[in-house]
């Protein structure tokens, strides 16, 4: 089946499923920017539960964005908080240090664009998992695509579906238990290797 997504900030695991069982990937990048969205947002699972870590963005809401014309707002100091959150709650999962090289790059190099920086992250992550990262850019913006399942509903973050994914063992899951689809990093270092089959067991529906 043919995907249309919209590139997220380490997506979570339903975007990736979606994407692992696509035939023809689409990226949107042709959309209005909106706030409280995971264009710049990744949930992971912190000591006290549900971490979000959200990019500071440079943003009117007087005047239409464009997604690809958003800047970072790098003053925060964001990367380094970031960095140290994913180390916090990650650091004693089994496959952390495996990824810690590949993923440290991204929080180490200043970035400028949201959507550019998002793109770089789904490379990495592709990376990581060896597959292909094989996708096409939109050329405009259609309300109601043709020849593609409309799948940009998974950036929304305020009115989240529930998406039916099978549990794996995560870092607190002694003290929170099971929390579901977060970042594809959560995912990534719990499972490593078991990552790409676990992804291909599950399924997205519209």
């Amino acid at each position: 089946m043919n995907i249309l997504l919209h590139p997220t900030y380490f997506p979570n695991v339903a975007h990736i499923v979606s994407m692992i069982h696509s035939e023809k990937l689409l990226f949107e990048v042709y959309d209005n920017y909106q706030k409280q969205t995971y264009r710049n947002r990744a949930n992971i699972y912190g000591a006290n539960g549900k971490l979000a870590l959200t990019i500071p963005t440079i943003y009117s809401q007087k005047n239409r964005q464009l997604y690809r014309d958003i800047k970072i707002f790098n003053d925060e100091k964001w990367q380094a908080l970031h960095w140290k959150s994913l180390q916090s709650a990650y650091r004693t999962s089994p496959f952390f240090e495996f990824y810690e090289d590949d993923l440290a790059t991204l929080f180490h190099t200043k970035q400028t664009f949201l959507l550019d920086f998002n793109f770089k992250c789904l490379e990495v992550i592709f990376g990581c998992l060896q597959l292909e990262f094989q996708y096409m850019k939109t050329t405009s913006y259609e309300s109601k695509p043709s020849n593609y399942l409309d799948f940009r509903y998974l950036v929304n973050a305020r009115k989240e579906k529930e998406y039916k994914l099978e549990s794996y063992m995560q870092v607190f899951s002694n003290k929170h238990g099971y929390i579901n689809n977060l970042s594809i990093l959560d995912l990534l270092f719990n499972e490593g290797t078991n990552t790409v089959p676990y992804l291909q067991s599950q399924k997205i529906q519209l």
